[in-house]
């Protein structure tokens, strides 16, 4: 009987001590389960997995985006750009003026726009032919203020021509003056007679005199034109009679 009641008292201890043990572990599990759920309302939901890579994805995941650094407006865009600065385009609006005037109800370079047009195109030309330009006007400025004490958007006709005329030359086409300021105001002169009788100005004038094929309108137009600009500004010109090829 002693060695029974030893054994059934050790089996009582050891159920009793795992009933305490399973007692602690759900006290313990119950603030851990209440904590959970607390933390289940004030944390932000978790972020949605992206999807695995898909074909059309391959290549972007390493896309970083450049970096611009700082931006100054001024340097990027202009409101109002020119080639030439104000002196060379006076000088420049003198010697359209002088080469090409209005003559016989024709408009001439100024009433063309040439100086505007010349100033688009000389500073998208090469730079050999921006350095004549430049050179060129600036050495003309340079004589007029030597020989009159002027500028030479100041010069009479009479000295303007003095200034000019002993540096025109009769050439071909394709085989200018070779010394540079030559050069430069025999091509000047050649592009502001083109400027002004390809522009629009003279093909009106043109037409108005009826020197000028109807319906042909070659010319060139000011910088970034408007395609629909004649459609809204010019007026409809009537068709071929009716029988008439």
């Amino acid at each position: 009987m002693g060695a029974g009641m030893r054994r059934r008292d050790f089996v009582k201890g050891i159920l009793a001590a795992s009933a305490a043990a399973k007692g602690m572990a759900a006290q313990q599990a119950a603030p851990a389960a209440s904590a959970a759920a607390a933390a289940q309302h004030t944390l932000p939901p978790a972020a949605p997995v992206a999807p695995g890579p898909l074909p059309w994805m391959h290549g972007l995941l390493d896309a970083k985006p450049l970096d611009l650094g700082m931006l100054v407006p001024d340097a990027v865009a202009e409101t109002e750009a020119h080639f030439f600065n104000a002196v060379r385009t006076k000088t420049l609006r003198r010697l359209c003026a002088l080469l090409m005037p209005p003559l016989d109800g024709y408009p001439g370079a100024l009433d063309a726009g040439v100086p505007e047009f010349l100033d688009f195109l000389i500073g998208a030309s090469p730079g050999e032919r921006k350095q004549m330009y430049v050179s060129g006007l600036e050495r003309l400025e340079a004589e007029a203020q030597r020989k009159f004490g002027v500028a030479f958007e100041a010069t009479t006709d009479a000295q303007a021509d003095a200034l000019v005329r002993p540096w025109l030359r009769a050439w071909m086409s394709d085989h200018p003056p070779t010394e540079p300021y030559a050069r430069f105001i025999n091509l000047a002169h050649d592009d502001i007679r083109k400027a002004t009788i390809n522009s629009q100005a003279w093909n009106e004038a043109a037409q108005a005199a009826g020197r000028a094929a109807q319906g042909v309108d070659l010319y060139w137009y000011p910088v970034d034109p408007d395609v629909h600009r004649e459609a809204r500004t010019l007026p409809r010109r009537p068709g071929p009679a009716a029988g008439h090829a």
